[in-house]
């Protein structure tokens, strides 16, 4: 499996986000999760652990709304999932076998724009993207 190509799809869904308007992109990435948590649902083989884990995931999309932090835990969460289902052989595209592979690749990408708090392409072209520093002071 060619891991540049879920980086470039990754890198895609940032860039893409970026450019929704500052008020609707948290919204729109707390959507955008909480449908990838029922993307196993279909076919995914780990019987009822698919519907606890879209459970789960649905909680954390809806603090998603206010938190880019739970949208990027959601995502990392989301890369965990997908390792599982890599290493059973129940991926992600019942014919593509490697999807989930690629998908546990991808989500990172995704999860650390998430948890720099969701920058705007112009802001992420004006300064690199970084994780916010949590102050010592208070």
């Amino acid at each position: 499996m060619n891991i540049v190509m879920p980086l470039l799809i990754g890198a895609a869904v940032v860039i893409l986000s970026s450019l929704i308007p500052d008020r609707h992109r948290r919204p729109f990435s707390a959507i955008l999760l909480a449908g990838a948590g029922a993307a196993y649902l279909s076919g995914g083989g780990l019987g009822i652990g698919e519907f606890l884990f879209t459970a789960v995931l649905t909680v954390v999309a809806y603090r998603g709304l206010t938190s880019w932090t739970f949208i990027g835990i959601g995502w990392l969460l989301h890369t965990v999932w997908d390792v599982v289902h890599h290493l059973r052989g129940e991926p992600i595209v019942p014919f593509a076998h490697d999807s989930s592979f690629g998908c546990a690749i991808c989500d990172p990408v995704i999860a650390l724009w998430c948890l720099a708090g969701g920058p705007s392409l112009s802001t992420m072209i004006r300064r690199p993207l970084r994780l916010p520093r949590k102050s010592l002071d208070g």
